[in-house]
């Protein structure tokens, strides 16, 4: 059996590591106190084995409470998306979710009090696309009171899937400060070795149908989701936060309102991961161009939240027409400074008929 990064057993199992090796150098130091270059080099082993055993205990229990890394998988960069399609039983439609589990997010109380995190991996039939994510259920969702309501969604893009903003979102949640809502959280790269940001590649992966189409059924598909036009928005930091903005932007009958917490994510990024993402098609560079959207396309009735104020922040702002809005923060955040913000915001403005009581 495998124990997780973020389990209680590991990090104990860290402590009692910890205290054992400070105890044995305590009772070595005398022997190794002796001159001589054995003697100094054995000093040396003895400081570096405590220093990297309480190290290891500091890591582990910082990453446990503020979620940088919430897998084995997540620390050593293994779990990037993949180009694969799983057929159905009998060669039915595909199955388009696979739930591998729940994981410990640091909820407090069980998931009717706080709600639950689960694992696991998506499949989309017209992208090709698979990756691995993970869903936030709110406590409402397990409630024999709410067992018939459906629930808005915020589909979060970073490159540290879950981390703090299921702890965020439960507490706001049970403190009434926004509404029970499916928080899907996922990394906005999905194809290994390759930036594609959100872009469907001409002749290549297709991302933004990935996100736009096989995303959204996939999760309806599996929980009780709202159906409400605009009842879903989006949210994403670091190489999220261009995807962010462009989901509403390119199918605001779905996502009503995204949140970036990113500063200047109005391109895709180009560089020596990214590739050719236009294949020469000047039409694709252009609508991938977020700026140029709000400056030559029809204004969707989407609301927008950008971080910062630097030029193309305020160069974006600007072109905004009705009944496009744009909001933004004061400057780019982290994500721990900036989740709470945005997900208050996004509360207010995600669009849905009827919904359930904390």
């Amino acid at each position: 059996m495998t124990v997780g990064l973020t389990s209680n057993v590991f990090l104990i199992v860290l402590v009692i590591t910890a205290l054992a090796v400070v105890a044995l150098a305590l009772w070595l130091w005398p022997r190794a106190a002796k001159k001589g270059p054995v003697q100094w080099l054995g000093r040396l082993g003895l400081i570096a084995a405590t220093q990297i055993a309480i190290l290891g205990v500091i890591l582990v229990g910082a990453n446990k409470s503020f979620g940088f890394y919430s897998s084995w998988t997540d620390l050593l960069g293994t779990s990037a998306g993949k180009q694969v399609l799983t057929a159905g039983p009998g060669g039915a439609r595909p199955v388009t979710v696979t739930v591998k589990g729940t994981i410990n997010a640091g909820l407090s109380g069980g998931r009717t009090q706080a709600g639950t995190v689960q694992k696991v991996t998506f499949h989309g039939p017209s992208s090709g696309l698979t990756t691995d994510g993970f869903v936030y259920l709110p406590p409402q969702y397990f409630q024999k009171a709410h067992q018939n309501d459906t629930f808005p969604v915020v589909v979060a893009l970073s490159g540290q899937p879950s981390g703090a903003l299921p702890r965020t979102v439960a507490a706001d949640i049970a403190a009434n400060k926004i509404k029970p809502t499916i928080y899907v959280m996922l990394r906005p790269a999905l194809v290994p070795g390759r930036d594609i940001d959100c872009v469907d590649v001409p002749g290549g992966p297709q991302a933004l149908a990935f996100f736009n189409q096989d995303l959204p059924m996939a999760v309806a598909g599996q929980y009780r989701t709202s159906g409400t036009p605009g009842s879903w928005g989006t949210l994403g930091d670091a190489t999220g936060g261009y995807c962010a903005l462009k989901l509403p932007m390119t199918n605001p009958t779905r996502f009503g309102a995204g949140a970036s917490l990113s500063a200047a994510a109005y391109s895709p990024r180009q560089d020596g991961r990214s590739g050719d993402l236009y294949a020469g098609n000047a039409q694709v560079k252009n609508e991938s161009e977020l700026i140029w959207r709000l400056q030559h396309m029809p204004a969707p009735p989407v609301s927008l939240l950008v971080a910062g104020s630097d030029g193309p922040t305020a160069q974006f702002k600007q072109s905004a027409k009705s009944p496009t809005k744009v909001d933004s923060l004061p400057q780019a955040t982290t994500q721990t400074s900036g989740y709470p913000q945005a997900v208050r915001w996004l509360d207010q403005r995600l669009s849905v008929n009827s919904l359930p009581q904390g």
